[in-house]
């Protein structure tokens, strides 16, 4: 069986970072700083006419047809260049909300007790996940509703804005008066069984929403990882020290290997959770690609040394993006619980192949 990526996989790849190359270079990432990330929405239709948001969609529906492995490959070129934004959860909404698969509304998610990212800027916002167990874990999803118009002018102003580590993504605090309640919709059932065979998606286990998000943010975060790795490598080619790169120093080297030796078994865990769906294989690829990006963006700054700590350099950017994804969707103890819970047989997890639509009988406790 041939695990490599396919030629039309290895094209959709290239074609996107082409794209962002061209329409989110680094003068643009720098501006979009100036404005403490308020969204470019010329850039987001940008999106939108290259299929980013619509890809899963079948193509009757004005999609692209494509399925979750695709999906990872565009969401971690968007993590090589720190595209901001609620893209995961405008990818989420293409079908749902109208204007979000052509980039024309700017759609962002509220998920149990996590701050929510553009808020102040979002068109709709799309309730995902909010389980009564552990965070994290596969229980009752409340897909509940969308919130736009009234509902959404009213969710804003009971809302209050947090300081964001990140200068790329504004964060508002929902109240608790203001946070939808699961069973608040009468349409959360209906709505739960409806939009999977809207958007030829199966609900393969309850949380499904919630799993494919930490999937598309495992690979954003695989993307950063990568690319960190890159710039960690050509920093050490290029800065001399004692008449020698520093590259040539064995500290120097193992930093770049371990960077190197993290970044490629996140990589085969991320396109391996892509094709089967499983929620253990994505609670595993979330925790690999979490940690990751984190200790490399760490280890280039390091390599940097004191230009690597100034605000003109890019890797302190990668940093805080890091540290806000790895507490977004799936955090690293959701992930450790869900994984722990595999491993016997009182906590059997549904399987499933989300990513083709396909059943996948139960497995026992070996995960």
């Amino acid at each position: 069986m041939d695990f490599q990526l396919s030629d039309d996989q290895r094209a959709l790849r290239s074609g996107m970072r082409d794209l962002l190359g061209a329409v989110f270079d680094r003068d643009r990432l720098r501006a979009a700083v100036e404005r403490d990330g308020a969204l470019d929405r010329s850039l987001w239709r940008e999106l939108g006419a290259a299929g980013f948001f619509a890809l899963r969609l079948p193509e009757e529906a004005g999609g692209v047809g494509l399925g979750l492995p695709e999906a990872v490959l565009l969401f971690e070129e968007a993590g090589r260049a720190l595209l901001p934004g609620p893209l995961v959860a405008t990818h989420l909404a293409a079908g749902l909300v109208k204007g979000a698969a052509e980039g024309e509304a700017v759609v962002t998610a509220v998920a149990a007790d996590q701050p929510v990212a553009h808020l102040a800027e979002a068109d709709a916002v799309l309730v995902v996940g909010l389980p009564g167990e552990a965070a994290g874990l596969p229980g009752e999803e409340a897909f509940g509703e969308t919130l736009s118009g009234e509902a959404l002018r009213a969710f804003v102003a009971a809302a209050r804005p947090v300081r964001s580590m990140d200068p790329l993504t504004p964060l508002h605090r929902a109240s608790a008066d203001a946070k939808p309640a699961p069973a608040a919709s009468e349409r959360t059932r209906a709505d739960a069984e409806r939009v999977p065979a809207a958007t030829e998606r199966a609900p393969a286990h309850a949380g499904r929403l919630r799993f494919e998000a930490a999937l598309l943010t495992a690979a954003e975060q695989l993307g950063s990882a990568a690319r960190t790795t890159e710039a960690a490598v050509q920093h050490a080619g290029d800065r001399e020290q004692f008449g020698s790169p520093i590259g040539s120093f064995q500290a120097v080297k193992h930093l770049c290997a371990d960077m190197l030796a993290r970044t490629e078994p996140a990589r085969a865990a991320v396109y391996a959770a892509a094709v089967t769906g499983d929620p253990a294989e994505i609670a595993a690829a979330k925790l690999l690609a979490d940690e990751a990006a984190v200790r490399n963006a760490r280890d280039c700054l390091q390599i940097h040394g004191g230009m690597g700590f100034t605000w003109e350099a890019d890797v302190h950017l990668h940093l805080k993006r890091a540290w806000l994804r790895a507490a977004s969707w799936l955090t690293g103890a959701g992930a450790e619980e869900l994984l722990a819970a595999g491993l016997g047989t009182a906590g059997r997890l549904p399987r499933s192949s989300a990513a083709y639509g396909r059943p996948v009988p139960e497995a026992g406790g070996g995960g």
